[in-house]
């Protein structure tokens, strides 16, 4: 009982931070998930391959809340969607098999380097000049790829990817973000996906794992920050954003450092 009172605690934390700054769940849950598992003693060599197939897992249901809430504003292009889902698809999968083979110390390493990135672009505020047109369905399909391979090696959404992407193809900004919020479900429907079947005859995992998903980390999560998430996406509109996001930008530089320390 007490490890799932933890997880609906940080999925209300990660859902309130998605909603309030607009960042991807993942990029909090993962090290939440990380620490959560830590304090329960989880083995190491496969702890941060849980927390990242967890992650996807609990995305596949936050994202299907996100995109309806921005199908409904009429902000999600879904001729895109179709035209990189098969992309997204054979990307997710392949990372997931990738993710699978590397050891926890590589992993953790890439997620931190991934931390320092996110962080570093909400500091600058850097944002990508709408000068180009989006490209045919096979090159769209091809970024795709390259966003769900990412995605799956890191645990999210992809919009941290899909929306720069999106934006430098001249896309209105509240476009962008609803159509990053649909790509999002596909990534962490095949990411789950490839989780579950890399880590199916994977020994010593922790208990209740099916694949590389914890179960009891994936309803805590996933429910808490289902709820959450819309109260954090309210506080957005009373609170000062630009400036929390820098706050945030220097906890995950923070979270980032701390487990960089780990790995000395």
């Amino acid at each position: 009982m007490s490890a799932l009172l933890l997880y609906l605690f940080l999925g209300s934390f990660a859902g309130i931070l998605a909603g309030l700054l607009g960042v991807g769940g993942g990029i909090v849950i993962v090290p939440m998930l990380t620490f959560a598992f830590t304090i329960q003693h989880f083995p190491d060599a496969h702890m941060h391959h849980v927390a990242l197939g967890t992650s996807l897992a609990t995305i596949m249901f936050t994202s299907v809340a996100s995109l309806r809430a921005h199908h409904a504003h009429g902000a999600v292009n879904w001729q895109v969607v179709r035209q990189i889902t098969p992309g997204i698809f054979i990307g997710t999968i392949i990372g997931s098999w990738v993710v699978a083979q590397l050891g926890a110390t590589f992993l953790k390493a890439f997620f931190v380097v991934f931390l320092f990135y996110v962080a570093l672009q909400m500091i600058l505020d850097i944002r990508p000049k709408t000068t180009r047109q989006l490209p045919n369905k096979w090159a769209v399909s091809g970024v795709g790829t390259f966003i769900g391979g990412i995605s799956s090696m890191v645990g999210i959404g992809g919009g941290t990817l899909s929306t720069p992407f999106l934006i430098w193809c001249n896309f209105p900004f509240r476009s962008a973000i609803g159509t990053s919020a649909a790509i999002g479900f596909p990534i962490a429907l095949s990411g789950t996906i490839g989780y579950i079947i890399n880590g199916w005859n994977v020994q010593n995992l922790p208990p209740n794992c099916v694949g590389f998903i914890n179960l009891p980390a994936l309803a805590g999560v996933a429910v808490a920050s289902f709820i959450t998430a819309p109260f954090g996406a309210r506080l957005a509109h009373t609170l000062p954003v630009p400036r929390l996001k820098k706050i945030f930008a220097f906890l995950l530089i923070a979270t980032g450092t701390k487990m960089l320390i780990t790995l000395l």
